[in-house]
């Protein structure tokens, strides 16, 4: 009979010390962890909390009906930013989506065969963490200064160069993950490669795709620093993409920035309009356009 047998709390000591070590590690990770995001979660309430504390009582009719008012003025609105902005983020929008969406398919199809998808991947990643105002500051040097003019158009130029690599990207992920048994199912029917990538993979994941698409909407809907180099601002109504566009994010800023009790109230109503525009935005896309990879 071995010493185990004869003396097993003795034999069973070390693995019970390093089992118990284990545990508090697990107990001290799990700690941090939850710390962690009830520090996230706090600075985020505390955040939503001065926002609607401070931005409720700009929220009006008035605030969807009328421009902007004049320095010193009482009343007025943000109805030519919101609509500046809308017409801005919506071209950008619809220039970015097919774009994005045809380079996200491009890299998953032939990512891993040739030199161009590993470039175009590159350069992607280069664009997902370069800063906005440097994109702002390209799309001035090459749009704004050879125009000689600000404009909407610019404006929406420099959105969809931030919000293409958030589609890019999340197509690309999105369809990295349609089994290859469905794939090769499409192919033993004889269907081309072009064919199967756009009626059986992209069709498997377009509710990931459509999540991008509005995660890159919620993404570029606050960007200032672009919008200040390409669509300045404009104190009246204008639907004239080509000139200068009122927009939300510049009114916000130059309006916080203001002495004008007037003005800074309704930058905190239009921080207040952005922030939970985005965070509906966000939940929208997490929760209608949910769905699990077919097997």
């Amino acid at each position: 009979m071995n010493q185990a047998a004869i003396n097993p709390p003795e034999a069973l000591a070390p693995v019970n010390k390093v089992y118990r070590k284990r545990l508090l590690r697990h107990r001290v990770g799990i700690a941090l962890s939850v710390l962690a995001m009830s520090l996230g979660l706090a600075v985020l309430a505390w955040i939503l909390i001065t926002l609607v504390i401070n931005g409720f009582s700009a929220l009006s009719v008035n605030m969807f009906t009328e421009s902007t008012p004049a320095p010193g003025s009482d009343g007025g609105g943000l109805a030519n930013a919101i609509l500046g902005t809308v017409m801005i983020v919506g071209l950008s929008t619809l220039v970015s989506t097919p774009i994005g969406i045809l380079a996200g398919m491009y890299l998953a199809e032939y990512g891993n065969e040739n030199k161009l998808a590993a470039v175009t991947r590159f350069v992607t990643d280069i664009m997902l963490s370069a800063p906005s105002i440097v994109i702002g500051m390209f799309v001035w040097a090459a749009y704004v200064a050879t125009t000689k003019h600000y404009s909407g158009y610019a404006g929406s130029i420099a959105l969809a160069l931030i919000a293409v690599p958030v589609v890019v990207r999340t197509t690309d992920n999105m369809l990295r993950l349609v089994p290859s048994s469905l794939l090769e199912a499409a192919f033993a029917l004889g269907a081309p490669r072009w064919k199967v990538a756009m009626t059986v993979r992209l069709r498997a994941v377009k509710a990931g795709v459509i999540t991008g698409v509005l995660l890159a909407v919620a993404r570029i809907s606050g960007e200032t620093a672009p919008l200040l180099f390409t669509a300045l601002n404009n104190q009246f109504f204008s639907k004239d993409m080509n000139g200068p566009m009122a927009n939300l994010p510049v009114v916000i800023y130059g309006f916080a920035m203001s002495p004008y009790d007037n003005w800074r109230e309704l930058a905190w109503g239009g921080a207040l309009l952005v922030t939970f525009s985005v965070l509906a935005l966000n939940i929208i896309s997490r929760t209608m356009f949910s769905q699990k990879i077919p097997n």
